[in-house]
């Protein structure tokens, strides 16, 4: 934890996974401007001047780094209202070339961390008395539109499951008010993805790749929209509606 000030008793508070990529950071600052308390994880995250923004350094495949995190945001701001699983990891290669390294580095982020995370916050999201909450994964539309020439058998596997459970916690927690939703990706442009090519502009039917900040508004429609839960929302230029 990185300093003591905290939110006040009725600010909602947010905590993001992968915050210090490209769409993680982005979604850290969304969340403020909504008004949240952030809690913002990565293995490697610097202090924030935000008094509202705890910097929370942790490994989400090791054990124990959900009650961690989950435990330092109710230590500091009291309650969780929203959890963003935007940590994620791709590997694209032919199924037969991934390794166990490979396997168990994607299956670790992937679902170990959303596991990790989620398991614990939804946990402290039924002890507050007045319930409710949100939950909101980031997944790609890979899954509903396979691509002969992007192999990534192990983010189908993985994002694919993330789809799977984001219907069935919706419908588990629905009388406890907590939502459970999905945002389903095209090819981002991010730090790690900058160059707008033909080639990835024309996965996407809409001709160009995805920004930032269409993921962005997204996550921020799904907030708002109360009575959305269970969705598996695509935003991805019309990717998963075929070519």
């Amino acid at each position: 934890m990185n300093d003591t000030t905290g939110a006040g008793t009725g600010q909602k508070v947010a905590v993001i996974t992968g915050a210090t990529g490209g769409i993680g950071s982005a979604i850290v600052t969304a969340y403020r401007g909504l008004g949240f308390a952030v809690v913002a994880t990565s293995r490697s995250i610097s202090r924030s001047e935000d008094p509202q923004v705890l910097a929370f350094s942790d490994d989400l495949v090791e054990p124990g780094a959900g009650e961690r995190i989950v435990a330092a945001a109710m230590d500091r701001f009291g309650r969780i209202d929203t959890v963003v699983n935007s940590a994620g990891v791709y590997i694209g290669k032919p199924f037969t070339e991934y390794t166990d390294a490979d396997f168990d580095l994607i299956v670790g982020v992937n679902l170990r961390g959303f596991f990790n995370v989620s398991r614990s916050a939804i946990g402290a999201m039924l002890s507050r008395r007045e319930g409710g909450g949100h939950l909101v994964n980031i997944s790609t539309s890979l899954v509903d539109q396979p691509n002969s020439q992007v192999p990534c058998a192990l983010a189908s596997l993985t994002k694919g499951g993330l789809n799977a459970v984001t219907r069935e916690l919706a419908i588990e927690y629905a009388a406890h008010r907590i939502r459970v939703n999905t945002v389903s990706l095209g090819v981002v442009r991010t730090p790690m993805n900058p160059e707008a090519t033909p080639e990835l502009a024309a996965r996407h039917p809409l001709g160009r790749m995805e920004e930032v900040d269409d993921v962005v508004q997204a996550i921020q429609y799904l907030e708002r929209a109360a009575f959305v839960t269970g969705e598996i929302l695509h935003v991805d230029g019309g990717q998963s509606a075929g070519h």
